[in-house]
């Protein structure tokens, strides 16, 4: 997919891919960014390099963090050690799917003041998600074991104006909030989750997606309602989508044909594409 504006992929070969985030070009390690380069004279122009070893460099380094606005929001972005910026532009794309979910459930309410359909976004990192969903209309739950991850996607709520949204803001492992809020009876109109491939889980115990996929569906399939809806995305090579789907299919005991999937990626104006990831999903119904 090719996403014009604030975000562009420019280049990418040998292990590595240039972006441009609003007016910085940024320069990255990627495994599957494989080929050769196109650009020399942009990939020597990158404002930022970052490199597994060395941490960040480039000209922009001593500027700290700097704004990019698309699909309506402000963020703020900055270079974090994991060498991350505070956004995977991939996610823009399922954005659309998942503010039809959330105005079907608006239109879809009984009370006349249109009922919030509360929504939880677990992994929910800087609140890319959780803020489109806040702004199509949705109560979120946004859940982050990072403490300063949470005061980031807060902030960016407020550089987007939406503080006053209904949106609780948890600082919590992912899984046990979920077990927990299932065991209160709480339920919710859709589920968005973007595990990680492995981190730490809470009690010190290692999480892996492989092993521990199983248990997250089943606790957040446990907190949807009858007709919600689900949004599954993960950057583990081994996951595509139709090994989601499958998972997916096996919490919500239904048919693995009937959970729509496909591929996280980005193009350059060329048309190269890069594989970041997966998805999976169900839009609710019967």
């Amino acid at each position: 997919m090719q996403i014009r504006g604030a975000h562009e992929l420019i280049d990418m070969g040998g292990g590595a891919r240039l972006e441009r985030f609003g007016d910085r070009l940024v320069d990255r390690p990627h495994p599957l960014a494989l080929g050769a380069r196109r650009d020399p004279v942009r990939w020597r122009a990158a404002d930022l390099r970052f490199d597994r070893d060395g941490g960040w460099t480039g000209p922009a380094v001593a500027d700290g963090p700097w704004p990019i606005e698309l699909v309506g929001l402000s963020l703020e972005l900055r270079p974090t050690d994991a060498g991350q910026v505070g956004l995977f532009p991939e996610h823009l794309a399922v954005l659309p799917w998942l503010r039809a979910r959330v105005d079907e459930r608006v239109a879809s309410s009984t009370s006349q003041a249109r009922e919030a359909p509360a929504v939880l976004n677990l992994f929910a990192y800087t609140a890319l998600a959780t803020l489109a969903m806040a702004a199509a209309g949705a109560s979120v739950t946004h859940v982050d074991s990072a403490r300063p991850t949470v005061a980031w996607a807060r902030h960016n709520a407020e550089r987007s104006n939406m503080a006053d949204r209904p949106i609780r803001w948890i600082v919590d492992d992912a899984l046990a909030f979920t077990e927990r809020e299932g065991r209160r009876g709480r339920r919710y109109a859709g589920v968005v989750l973007d595990p990680p491939s492995y981190g730490h889980a809470q009690g010190g115990r290692s999480w892996r997606l492989e092993h521990d996929l199983g248990s997250l569906l089943e606790a957040a399939t446990a907190v949807l309602d009858p007709d919600g809806f689900v949004l599954l995305t993960a950057h583990t090579p081994a996951f595509d989508g139709d090994r989601l789907a499958e998972d997916l299919a096996r919490a919500l005991s239904r048919s693995a044909g009937t959970i729509g999937r496909g591929e996280l990626e980005l193009a350059t104006a060329d048309g190269r594409r890069l594989e970041l990831g997966a998805f999976a999903r169900w839009p609710g119904g019967a």
